[in-house]
């Protein structure tokens, strides 16, 4: 294998007995049992035990010596443990090494914090020395879980007769609704580069060069603030097809998803095969969410009808206001705590709302309601008929504007199925959306703006509408959702100059913005620009679902805080004054100085 070792330490198994070979690894740990030194060594694929006697006075003294991260290299045999001592819990479990040599390869220092408990430690000194974090086996599986996704990703397209080409990481700034992060230029001074939010215009223009069918593990850089789910930088599959249309593109995505979940996904099932196709108005009423996870229900109902006249000027005046009620049942919950109302009454708040109504049916039939007094027998028999309420079920409903409704039960959604524990972790619940509006009114800015991006193609039957009334022209895009996440999307791109420049104009750019930022674009259209398509899909939120967590920094081998620093790295950092002198560079008396 190498010089240091004929075989990984975690790859030992039984039919490896007496087998005289060479290992290499670190220390996971030593413990000295009263004569008999034991070492737990571990390498890339797993942890071997290491058995050191006395009775090899050179081989002992060196054990005794060590310390955990220490590196050695060592020459042994490969031997049976006794029954009592087997590990069943563990792959090598059944053998241990009796070395001949030992050979400190390297000494280390005390690590800063338990490799064996990381939850305990603070992220940030985890990504200061995130190159010992990594040393842990459930970090190191993730990046190998990474690499063998992205590798079949690969496959699947070469096997598919698409061509990976790779795409330019300065580019000129187009921004696509987030910031860009700006490269300044040192030979055009005052001038700058950006990283590409995606490569999209790039991947139009191969199919406009006759490329057909392209795809890349691409590298995006977004500067917005950081989620849970969210970093500056990410890698994303970007795919794109000539000569297609949603089926074909969301045909070829449905299948490559399929196999991967079904490959990599450890024996998680797929709800619904095809994925559900859901439309975006139908999900905003039912969910109050374009990306809603279809592991449970909730779903929302619309009560206004039998509000109106209403006693409660609450539910009366939200409905005089063209506003609306909706409310959520959840089965069996009657005797919800009344700590646990408020604390939801307050997740309401935090989206705008003004309150939460509750209203729970005993099993006996008694209404319990801090608004009962001003609910009428009629009105409370209709609301059972229409959310499906029976005694012993809580009723949660919101009223005000439909923004406010849909984000505030949404929000109480989200709360309920974590505090009732309703995510089956066992299950991918895939779905398209589509039917997004192609436009959407930016208030504040008085324009209106693209829903996901300016290139997205709208349907021909609505063409006509696009400047009379632009809120009702759909967009051909298609987002694909995974248990609440939205881990990819694409669209039916524009493919004629004269489509794009209508709703580049609709978003209120003139005419020299469209030339400066989109001009190479319009200008490639003009050459026979084929009917195309295709997705953008986070390779990061993707191995976050098969591995079952909700922070994106876990499936990233050197991710950047929550804050947006790098405590690995130091970075972000002052640079010497030279250096922005060269690039024709000053910073801001405010901002203070390198």
């Amino acid at each position: 294998m190498t010089h240091f070792k004929d075989i990984s330490c975690g790859e030992l198994r039984a039919a490896d007995i007496d087998r005289t070979i060479r290992i290499a690894g670190w220390v996971d740990r030593r413990r000295d049992h009263g004569g008999v030194i034991f070492i737990d060594l571990r390498d890339s694929k797993g942890i071997i035990q290491v058995v050191v006697s006395p009775e090899n006075s050179a081989a002992y003294n060196i054990a005794q010596r060590v310390r955990a991260e220490w590196v050695l290299g060592l020459e042994g045999i490969v031997k049976s443990r006794t029954d009592e001592t087997k590990n069943p819990d563990l792959p090598t479990g059944e053998i241990e090494f009796i070395p001949t040599h030992i050979n400190v390869l390297n000494e280390a220092e005390t690590p800063p914090f338990s490799l064996h408990e990381p939850g305990e430690v603070d992220e940030s000194l985890r990504l200061q020395y995130r190159y010992l974090d990594l040393r842990r086996p459930d970090a190191m599986q993730v990046l190998r879980l990474r690499h063998a996704v992205v590798s079949y990703i690969r496959n699947f397209f070469s096997e598919k007769d698409f061509i990976e080409v790779e795409t330019p990481t300065l580019i000129r700034s187009t921004p696509e609704g987030a910031r860009d992060f700006l490269v300044p230029s040192r030979l055009q001074p005052g001038e700058f580069f950006a990283l590409p939010q995606s490569p999209q215009i790039l991947k139009e223009l191969l199919m406009v060069a006759g490329t057909e069918r392209y795809f890349q593990i691409a590298r995006c850089y977004r500067d917005e603030d950081f989620r849970a789910n969210r970093v500056a930088e990410h890698t994303q599959l970007d795919m794109e097809m000539a000569f297609v249309d949603e089926s074909d593109v969301m045909a070829l995505v449905e299948e490559l998803y399929i196999e991967i979940a079904t490959r990599f996904g450890g024996g998680k099932k797929i709800s619904e095969v095809p994925f559900p196709r859901l439309d975006y108005a139908d999900c905003i009423e039912r969910y109050g969410t374009d990306r809603p996870d279809l592991r449970f229900g909730l779903e929302f109902s619309d009560v206004g009808m039998i509000f109106k006249g209403s006693e409660f000027k609450v539910f009366s005046s939200a409905l005089e206001n063209n506003g609306q009620i909706k409310a959520i049942c959840v089965k069996g919950q009657s005797g919800m705590a009344r700590r646990a109302i408020d604390s939801l009454v307050e997740v309401a708040r935090s989206a705008g709302a003004g309150g939460l109504v509750n209203i729970g049916f005993s099993e006996t039939g008694e209404i319990r309601s801090p608004v009962s007094r001003f609910l009428s027998d009629q009105e409370l028999t209709l609301l059972k008929e229409k959310t499906g309420a029976t005694n012993g079920d809580m009723l949660f409903l919101a009223a005000g504007s439909h923004e406010i409704v849909s984000e505030t039960l949404a929000l109480v959604r989200e709360e309920l199925a974590v505090r009732l524990d309703l995510r089956d972790p066992e299950i991918f619940a895939f779905a398209w959306v589509t039917g997004f509006p192609l436009l959407e009114w930016k208030v504040e800015e008085n324009r209106w703006d693209a829903t996901h991006n300016p290139f997205s193609g709208f349907f021909e039957d609505e063409e006509n509408s696009l400047e009379k009334d632009p809120s009702g022209v759909r967009a051909r895009q298609y987002d694909l959702v995974l248990n609440g996440e939205e881990i990819g999307g694409g669209s039916i791109r524009i493919n004629k100059r004269s489509d794009l420049l209508r709703v580049l104009k609709l978003m209120g750019h003139t005419e020299s913005e469209i030339n400066k930022r989109f001009g190479v674009l319009l200008q490639a259209l003009d050459y026979g620009a084929p009917p195309m398509g295709g997705v953008g899909a986070g390779i990061d939120r993707l191995i976050m679902q098969l591995i079952g967590t909700s922070n994106i920094r876990d499936v990233i081998a050197f991710p950047k805080a929550s804050s947006g620093s790098d405590p690995l790295m130091d970075a972000p950092s002052p640079v010497a004054a030279e250096q922005l002198k060269e690039l024709g560079l000053q910073l801001d008396p405010e901002l203070g100085s390198n």
